[in-house]
Parts: structure tokens; sequence; C-alpha cells
């Protein structure tokens, strides 16, 4: 048995967990920052690292504590190494050296996309990883920075098939939130909104669907765009303040019809991919993947044939059980980050996954 004590810092959520082998989450603590945040409207990088400093050792003794485990009984520790923000990832890494240096463990460094597509894989039979029933996978990531469709086939190879020109999903619906004056974060509160509405009262536009009338470009077959949902929003919201028409009911089907919008582009995009590759397992990952709209279209229009696997919300938002999952296998292989690993802002080119042998 194998226990990875895993940080996350990679943007405002302190996180640390304790994993059995890969895949039994045995301790999963996380502290958010959203109050600190709230009042500027998004995350603010320095505030962020400096939450990060206050909460990283009593979030670390919390999991041990819950894990009912202390350093001795640890094989190896984990930290997200990037993308994030260069400030909030620095205090995790450089806590996890030196954890790593003082216990005398190896430190291994994780990449937080690759993290996320693993969470769908926690506390679940370890055996679907290997199975050749799994592959080709295609795993949506979707979260505040990243909008990407990831091909991974059984020997572990991966390509990115693609991702977003401008904007993330998750960061139009914050923006489409704040335009509403709904608040933050608001990716929830848009949801929330949503309940009470009628999706199909306004039309907002699907970018890169080929729905506008004009041939969509070969490279952008896979690509997504989102600047003109918020764009449209924009608009839409002046002309109903303009007519004096913007009562609860009209902000209820916006925010219906917007949250409609981004969900059926990610879903029209994975059925695209679906119809040129022979995909059995499709993945929702990311902050994004809590939506219960982008759940329940999903499950609804993926054909039959696939296999669906979409995380608890627990595993989709940043948490470190993510992050000790997948460093197991690295550490299984003895793939170990040096101890002078540093943090890096955005996804490197992807080509295999860790996941794999």
């Amino acid at each position: 048995m194998s226990l990875i004590l895993s940080i996350e810092s990679s943007c405002d959520e302190t996180a640390a967990a304790i994993v059995e082998d890969g895949s039994v989450v045995r301790a999963s603590v996380v502290a958010s920052q959203i109050a600190k945040h709230a009042v500027h409207g998004g995350v603010v990088p320095e505030l962020a690292a400096r939450e990060h400093l206050k909460a990283v050792i009593p979030v670390t003794e919390s999991a041990l504590q819950e894990a009912g485990v202390t350093m001795k009984d640890i094989s190896a520790v984990a930290v997200t190494q990037g993308p994030g923000l260069i400030p909030a990832l620095l205090v995790g890494i450089n806590f996890a050296k030196g954890l790593a240096q003082a216990n005398d463990l190896p430190l291994i460094g994780v990449n937080h996309f690759l993290a996320h597509i693993y969470g769908a894989f926690l506390d679940r039979d370890p055996e679907i990883l290997n199975s050749p029933e799994t592959y080709p996978l295609l795993a949506l990531v979707v979260s505040g920075g990243h909008t990407s469709l990831l091909l991974v086939d059984k020997d572990g190879s991966a390509r990115q098939l693609g991702c977003t020109i401008d904007d993330a999903a998750g960061e139009a619906l914050d923006k489409g939130a704040k335009l509403l004056g709904l608040g933050y974060p608001g990716g929830p509160i848009m949801q929330k909104t949503a309940e009470k509405g009628d999706p199909e009262r306004f039309d907002f536009p699907r970018p890169l669907t080929g729905g506008a009338g004009r041939a969509l470009a070969p490279e952008n077959l896979y690509n997504f765009s989102f600047s003109g949902i918020k764009t449209a929003l924009l608009y839409h919201v002046r002309k109903a303040q303009d007519a004096g028409i913007c009562d609860d009911q009209w902000l209820y089907d916006t925010a219906a019809g917007f949250q409609r919008a981004v969900v059926d582009v990610l879903v029209k995009k994975s059925l695209t991919v679906l119809k040129n590759y022979p995909v059995k397992t499709v993945v929702v990952a990311g902050g994004v993947a809590c939506n219960a709209e982008l759940r329940r279209m999903m499950a609804e229009r993926l054909p039959k044939r696939v296999n669906l696997l979409i995380a608890p919300p627990k595993y989709c938002t940043d948490n470190a059980a993510m992050v000790g999952g997948i460093a197991w296998h690295s550490y299984r292989k003895n793939g170990f980050s040096a101890m002078d690993m540093d943090a890096f802002a955005r996804l490197p080119q992807i080509v295999r996954v860790p996941f794999l042998d």
C-alpha cells in the first residue's frame, strides 16, 4: 500500500489530500477563498497567495488527521506544478518541497489539467483505467481557465483535438453572471438562477458550431469560442435596460438561455468528435463539470455505446485528491520530479498521460 500526500494551490482553493494506491481517497480537505475574492469580482493572484500561506499548514494537518495517519506513513508528496496562477502555485510547491525534504520523501509534480481528468476515476474500480473497453477516451476539460478536448488512446498517447481560441467556458459563465448582477462566483449562481427560467425564450449564438449560415473552417472543427456569447449577452442586457423590461422573469429566462448556449456548444463539439473517432468513453472534468445542465445534456445526448464518466462535484472543482491520485502512477513508475522543479502558468503540449503504462 502506498499513501500519497498531495497539495493543491493553483488558484483560490488551498487543498490537501491523502490518497491510497491512486484510487482510494482517505482524506480530502479544501479551504476556499471565495469570500476573500468576492469583493473584487474575481481572483486576485497576490491575495490568493497570501491566503494559501495561511491555510496550507492547517489544511495539511487536517488531511493527516482525517486519514488517521502521520508523515511516517506517507510514501511520497505530490503537488500541483501548473498550469495556474504563479504566486499561488509557488506557495504549494515550496511547502511541498520543504515537507518532502524534511521527511526524506520523493516529490512528484503534477499537471493540474491532467489531474482534473483523473478526478473522474477516483473512488472507482482502478481496473477501469486499464480496460480496453475504456479507450479511446475523450476528455472534455471545462473550467474557468480551460476548455479543451483531449483524445487519449490505450497506450497512453494523447493529443489535444481542440481548445478555446478566446475565453474558457467557466470564464464566460462567470462574466455572464457579472453582467447580470448575480455575484461571484458566477457559475453556481448562474445555474441556480437558470433553474427558474425558460431556456427557449431567448436565443443566444453557438459560435464555431456551423450554425450561423457560414461554413466552419476545418481548423476550428473542435475549437471553442465563447467571447461572442458574452458580447451577445451584453447587447441583450443593454437592450432590455433601455426598454425597461428587466424584471425577475426576464433575468431567469436570460440566465437559462445563456447557460443553455454555453452548454450546447460543449455538447455539440463533443458529439462532433464522436462522429469522427471511435471513442468508447467520454470524461467530463473541471469545475464546470459540476453544472447540472451540462451533466444532464451529456447524459441525454451521448450515444448509448459510449460510457460517460463525470466525477462527483467534490472532485470536479479544485481539490488535492485528484493530484494525489494521478501522482501515484508516477510514484509507481519512479517518475519523480526534481526538487528544483518550478511552477508553470500555461498548459504545455500534452502527448502522453501518466496514468497508463
